[in-house]
């Protein structure tokens, strides 16, 4: 967490809330300034923004007893944990008559199809990117990690699922694997790409890729999709042997002190209108039907947002491990503490 975001969370117990403050925990960049913006004069409000940079941290927080926030925003297998542990508030589907915009083909592959307690906000793939004025001959592929020569200007995501996900789809295994022999295949390789890698990096890595400093990154795609917006040497590749799909959603706590408000938010997100604005500034497909007849061609043809059929194919969607999560776990203090 950002040392503002995490400064402003801090005051949370202690500053209390008026009915015109919405407090949302959220990932960094991942709503548009100007829809915030709009919301807050069309409410009569004021939006305060956290950010989190895993599904791990935040639940960590909230269940170190974090309270004061009003909306989140975690992945669907997160989603899972949360509501089977009774964090999260029913939705008044009443209230947000915009659900009618999100796309049924999402919904039949996340936990809470019914959203009972979550709303689809993103769908979003965890992919490479390159300097392509510095390496010419980049590839499509996971094994761009094993390339020495790029020397350590590269990085992997700082996240246990997303990195040993990459290597288990890397190895032709599902990124959800439950069995150790592969689990340990996937740690010796990711091990092998540690020492090549400049470091582990969920945020820095956008920064370091514009800059030159880095020329390969593991990167989220709205992340990547904005550098690309902003530099035209930077490239995507999707890697050809799959990515995990990841869909965010939108969820109240239980104890969200503005759960009405919050549920405007939601709402309002969903406006096709709004959703368009949003996604095409964030860089992340929104399942917004509707939303998506308003988007320029320009946007979907962003291999960020669209991937091939082919690939998709190979593609999977982040599950919750269960009991299992603790070989995981495991796995990745081992990677940690490996030279």
């Amino acid at each position: 967490m950002k040392p503002i975001a995490l400064f402003a969370s801090l005051l949370l117990p202690i500053c209390g809330f008026g009915a015109e403050t919405l407090h949302v925990y959220t990932w960094a960049d991942y709503v548009s300034p100007d829809v915030v913006r709009a919301f807050e004069k069309d409410h009569d409000c004021k939006v305060v923004i956290d950010t989190f940079d895993s599904n791990e941290s935040m639940y960590a927080r909230i269940k170190a007893g974090a309270s004061g926030y009003d909306l989140i925003f975690p992945t669907s297998y997160m989603v899972k944990v949360m509501q089977g542990e009774g964090l999260l508030k029913e939705l008044d589907h009443a209230a947000l008559p915009n659900l009618k915009n999100i796309d049924p083909d999402v919904l039949s592959k996340v936990h809470d199809a019914k959203m009972s307690v979550s709303v689809p906000y993103t769908v979003g793939y965890a992919v490479i990117a390159v300097r392509k004025d510095r390496i010419k001959d980049a590839q499509a592929s996971w094994a761009m990690f094993d390339r020495t020569d790029i020397g350590r200007r590269s990085t992997l995501l700082d996240d246990m699922r997303e990195t040993l996900g990459a290597a288990l789809k890397s190895l032709g295994y599902s990124l959800n694997s439950r069995d150790e022999k592969q689990l340990a295949e996937a740690r010796d390789l990711v091990i092998r790409w540690k020492r090549n890698i400049a470091k582990f990096d969920n945020e820095g890595y956008k920064v370091g890729l514009d800059s030159g400093e880095f020329l390969l990154v593991h990167g989220y795609s709205g992340d990547l999709f904005q550098l690309t917006e902003e530099n035209n040497r930077v490239q995507i590749l999707v890697p050809k042997e799959g990515v995990t799909i990841g869909c965010d959603e939108m969820v109240i706590p239980k104890n969200a002190p503005q759960p009405e408000l919050a549920q405007q938010f939601i709402d309002y997100l969903l406006d096709a209108e709004v959703s368009a604005e949003n996604m095409e500034w964030m860089g992340y497909l929104c399942p917004n039907v509707a939303a998506l007849k308003l988007v320029s061609p320009e946007f979907l043809e962003n291999p960020a947002i669209t991937i091939p059929a082919e690939i998709r194919a190979r593609c999977e969607v982040i599950d919750d491990l269960g009991t299992d999560l603790a070989k995981w776990t495991k796995v990745w203090d081992e990677i940690k503490a490996a030279p």
